[in-house]
């Protein structure tokens, strides 16, 4: 196959806001700096939350302004309200990344919204975007196969949010297993149900492997037709406020798998291996991605 799969890295922003070490600005910029080496060409390089409520994500800012703008990286920053979106615009990202919950449980907990004030704030988001300016927006549904806190997530609320999204004229629309609970068939339903509903727009995945069933979650994906897949260095990631969620699917986990099949990834898969070995170094833990542990094949 010569069919390419973009692999968006989550590892500076997913990957680090549930960890109990908090690395300083030089730290993640050099993290940044050494997934872009590996091939990353999108990545969530920030996060516009409180630093209060998430002390991980400080300093977006600084980053921002070390980053500079035209290197071949597009810097995707993290907004969840008009505020966030504000601080986007005002640091120069290449892209925001709006988050919406799927469930009101979960929503209230992490952002302080139900769906229905979420979905709100990203029309407005949206419609500043159109009338003022600003980088392209992609719209994540956070919690999209199922919430710690409400349950099973029904498909049709799920192809509604993805209806509002395509109204706003968003870039691009992400369904995220936010706690790992998606099962392939589940994703290949979803996939299908969505892509009916948003016409041209770009559909992304997002998997946790919490339950062991993040790369045959993203497989599911890739023979439903979606090219767009996030992923974390090293297995990295989790949120705090998602009870027991683990890491997203290793970015090199991804890579092995899809170039074992054929599929063009544009990554360097050893010197991800590389970066997961030093950042499980800095974090003092073990790495959670298996290909950074076994190896490739052949050696």
């Amino acid at each position: 196959m010569s069919r390419f799969i973009e692999i968006v890295e989550v590892g500076p922003r997913d990957g680090l806001q549930n960890e109990k070490s908090i690395l300083e600005v030089d730290q993640k910029l050099d993290f940044i700096r050494r997934l872009q080496a590996a091939g990353a060409k999108r990545m969530e390089v920030v996060s516009f939350v409180n630093p209060n409520r998430v002390p991980q994500m400080a300093g977006a800012e600084e980053i921002m302004a070390s980053l500079p703008a035209g290197s071949g990286l597009s810097r995707i920053g993290l907004v969840l309200n008009m505020r966030g979106w504000e601080r986007a615009v005002a640091t120069g990202c290449d892209e925001a990344n709006v988050v919406v919950c799927s469930s009101d449980g979960f929503g209230i907990r992490n952002q302080g919204a139900n769906v229905a004030e979420q979905i709100e704030a990203m029309h407005a988001i949206a419609a500043r975007q159109k009338t003022e300016g600003g980088p392209p927006i992609s719209v994540t549904f956070s919690t999209a196969f199922g919430c710690p806190f409400d349950g099973e997530v029904p498909q049709d609320r799920v192809v509604w949010l993805a209806r509002e999204a395509a109204d706003a004229k968003v870039d691009e629309i992400a369904l995220a297993d936010t706690i790992g609970v998606a099962d392939p068939w589940m994703v290949r339903d979803r996939v299908e149900a969505v892509k009916k509903v948003i016409g041209d727009i770009p559909l992304r995945l997002h998997f946790h492997d919490t339950r062991n069933t993040g790369l045959a979650n993203a497989f599911a994906g890739v023979e439903a037709g979606v090219d767009i897949l996030d992923a974390s260095c090293g297995g990295l990631g989790g949120c705090p406020f998602a009870p027991a969620a683990t890491g997203n699917i290793g970015t090199e986990d991804l890579v092995y798998m899809l170039e074992r099949a054929g599929f063009e990834t544009g990554y360097d898969i050893g010197a991800l291996i590389e970066t997961a070995k030093w950042m499980s170094g800095l974090l003092d833990k073990p790495i959670a991605a298996s290909v950074s542990r076994a190896g490739v094949f052949p050696a």
